[in-house]
C-alpha cells in the first residue's frame, strides 16, 4: 500500500502529545508527535505541523479548547489522544470520555482529515500503586479501539509487551522517555505506511532488565512516591493543574524542515 503524502498535520491532546518526558521546560519538549512529523517530512518535505496539546488537559478540555482551532487549520492529518488525565480522576466516566473522543474524531474526519490515535499502555505494569486503575485503562482502550468504526487509524500499541518496559518511561512513570516517544512515533508511522518504518518498534529491548530484589523495589516505590506522587496529590487537593498558565507550544502550522537556500529564492 502506498503512503499518503500529508501537507498539514495537527496534533491534539495533553502532556503526552505535548511531549513531556522528552526534553524539559528549559530546552523544550519534543515528544512522539514531533517525532512523527519528522517521519512524515521524510516523505513530504513541505509538511507543515502544529501541536495544540497542553499538559493536564482532560478529554472535555481538549475538545473545548483545541478542536475548533484544529479545524481552522484544515489538517489533512490529525492525531488525537485524550483521556489519560481523566482516568486518574476519582469521577472518571469512560462513556463521557468516549463521547468527547468520538466528537473530535468525527468532526476532523468530516472535514477530510485522516485521523490517528493509539491505545494506552497498561500503566499498572509501570506503577504498581496504580493497579486500581486497571479497569479504567481497559475501558478507555475499548473506546479507542472502537474508533475504527469512524474510519480512525488506530495503532494498538497497548497489545505489545515492550510498551511497559521501564526504559520506555521517564522517571515520573506517567510520561514516556525519549525512547518511548520514538517507539510511539514509529508505531504511528507504521500504521500510516510511512516508507522506511516497520514493526521493529515493537521488538523487546535488549538485554532484558535483571530482576529487582524486593528491597530495591520497595525503595524505588518510596522514592517515586516522594518525588512525584506527593506533588501530584498536592495539585489535586488544591485544584491546580500542571497546565495552569500554559498554552500550546506550536499553535500554528509551521514547516517541519527549513527550506533549503535554493527553495527560499
Amino acid at each position: 500500500m502506498s503512503a499518503p503524502r500529508f501537507r498539514r498535520y495537527v496534533a491534539l491532546g495533553d502532556s503526552h502529545t505535548e511531549g513531556v518526558g522528552d526534553g524539559d521546560d528549559h530546552t523544550g519538549v519534543r515528544g512522539w508527535a514531533d517525532r512523527l512529523a519528522d517521519h512524515l517530512a521524510g516523505v513530504e518535505p513541505e509538511l507543515t505541523y502544529a501541536n495544540l496539546a497542553v499538559r493536564g488537559r482532560l478529554a472535555g478540555q481538549v475538545r473545548a479548547e483545541q478542536l475548533d482551532a484544529a479545524l481552522a487549520l484544515r489538517p489533512d492529518l490529525a492525531t488525537v489522544l485524550a483521556g489519560v488525565n481523566d482516568l486518574l480522576r476519582g469521577e472518571f466516566d469512560a462513556d463521557a470520555v468516549g463521547a468527547h473522543l468520538d466528537a473530535m474524531f468525527t468532526a476532523l474526519i468530516a472535514q477530510g482529515a485522516t485521523v490517528v490515535t493509539f491505545t494506552v499502555p497498561d500503566i499498572t505494569r509501570v506503577i504498581p500503586a496504580a493497579r486500581p486503575l486497571g479497569g479504567r485503562i481497559v475501558a478507555l482502550n475499548r473506546h479507542l479501539r472502537a474508533a475504527t468504526r469512524h474510519g480512525v487509524v488506530v495503532a494498538d500499541i497497548a497489545s505489545h509487551g515492550v510498551v511497559t518496559d521501564p526504559r520506555l518511561w521517564s522517571t515520573d512513570r506517567l510520561h514516556c522517555s525519549p525512547l518511548g516517544h520514538e517507539r510511539i512515533a514509529a508505531a504511528l508511522a507504521e500504521a500510516l505506511n510511512v516508507p522506511g518504518v516497520d514493526s521493529s518498534w515493537s521488538d523487546p529491548l535488549q538485554p532484558p532488565l535483571p530482576r529487582r530484589t524486593a528491597l530495591a523495589t520497595v525503595g524505588g516505590e518510596l522514592r517515586w512516591a516522594t518525588a512525584f506522587l506527593a506533588p501530584w496529590l498536592g495539585r489535586r487537593i488544591t485544584g491546580r493543574s500542571s497546565g495552569d498558565g500554559r498554552s500550546a507550544k506550536r499553535p500554528q502550522l509551521q514547516p517541519v524542515r527549513p527550506a533549503l537556500p535554493f527553495e527560499a529564492r
